[in-house]
């Protein structure tokens, strides 16, 4: 069968690369940001399209489908950034103004293009919020049989203590998500993911690969990941090394950040800005600095030879991390794939 699909909100193409793995073909993916455009056509070899898709018509997106489609397959993440203390995107701001209604816009192409099969990852929050309820909703009229699940990430090979909604719907009978691949014992870890890289210094950068770079520490947060133990917290720090907001009663359990990882554990979930070492509990498990931006791009399950700029497409470090941390990871845009081609050839 000719199964073709199209990756909306597509950034840099996680969920795209992810279903390629898997077997599907994918024929565009779109997205407003344009600089996502060169990390997605170079790794992926799938046409970029630029655009806001509250102002591109149903009927463009669905020409994009071959002619000779057998199943036509809608996949995206649309960003709810109001629903995530993680989550954002365009520009890099958290602001929710004209981000509420991506879901809506989601719907509306569904509603309009009535793909064969639907697939959506997001933040698990969105679970609980009207909106989604009305996309549910959109998907019953048009007579899918709808599943979804939340998903710990670790359960199917991606490295990093992360949940996300995953909804399968489908027009031609039920698709099911693949069971857990692994179980606690085995959890994929940081160790397996980044210990062969480099030993890098803070603000040292691998000059066999430019993408293994960390930042820069300032004096004092250097004595404080030096003080830092894996998996501990800022109380293993000396009194003189505290931010005064921790001096008082009301920041005394607010641990989430300054950490260091654990080798043998999955990693905390990968933000836009993993690469600070006051931003989350990013701490590198025994060098004295943050991750790099290799490391947060593996530990999203990027394969290495992942190209994410180059010379002629240059990108901010602020811009790297928005990028990285926004994205599917790879290893659920595959286990996505398999569970609809199952589907298919059942």
């Amino acid at each position: 069968m000719n199964i073709n699909a199209i990756d909306l909100f597509c950034g840099i193409g996680g969920l795209t690369n992810g279903l390629q793995q898997a077997g599907i073909k994918v024929v565009a993916g779109i997205d407003i940001e344009e600089k996502c455009r060169f990390p997605y056509e170079e790794n992926n070899n799938v046409k970029f399209i630029q655009g806001d898709l509250k102002e591109i018509s149903s009927e463009s997106i669905n020409t994009l489908y071959p002619s000779n489609t057998d199943v036509k397959i809608l996949a995206g993440c649309a960003p709810c950034q109001p629903f995530s203390s993680y989550s954002y995107r365009y520009k890099g701001t958290d602001s929710s103004i004209n981000k509420m209604d991506l879901l809506d816009t989601f719907g509306r192409i569904v509603n309009d293009i009535r793909p064969d099969i639907v697939s959506m990852e997001n933040v698990p929050q969105l679970a609980k919020e009207p909106i989604f309820e009305d996309f549910l909703k959109t998907l019953s009229d048009n007579n899918y049989s709808v599943n979804y699940h939340i998903v710990y990430a670790p359960k199917y090979g991606v490295p990093q203590k992360r949940k996300r909604l995953i909804l399968l719907a489908s027009r031609i009978g039920k698709v099911d998500l693949l069971p857990p691949l692994f179980i606690k014992a085995d959890y994929p870890t940081v160790r397996q993911t980044i210990a062969s890289l480099k030993p890098l210094k803070a603000g040292e950068m691998d000059l066999s690969d430019p993408m293994h770079k960390s930042v820069r520490l300032t004096p004092i947060n250097i004595e404080r990941i030096k003080q830092s133990v894996p998996g501990g917290t800022w109380h293993d720090w000396d009194e003189s090394l505290l931010l005064n907001a921790y001096k008082k009663k009301s920041g005394n359990s607010y641990t989430s950040i300054y950490g260091r990882m654990l080798w043998d554990e999955p990693a905390p979930t990968i933000t836009t800005k993993f690469y600070g070492y006051g931003n989350g509990r990013f701490g590198h498990p025994s060098q004295n600095r943050a991750l790099s931006y290799r490391e947060g791009a593996l530990l999203q399950t990027f394969p290495k030879k992942y190209i994410f700029y180059d010379k002629e497409h240059p990108i901010s470090t602020k811009e790297l991390g928005i990028m990285i941390g926004n994205a599917v990871p790879p290893k659920l845009g595959l286990i996505i794939g398999k569970s609809i081609i199952q589907r298919i050839g059942d």
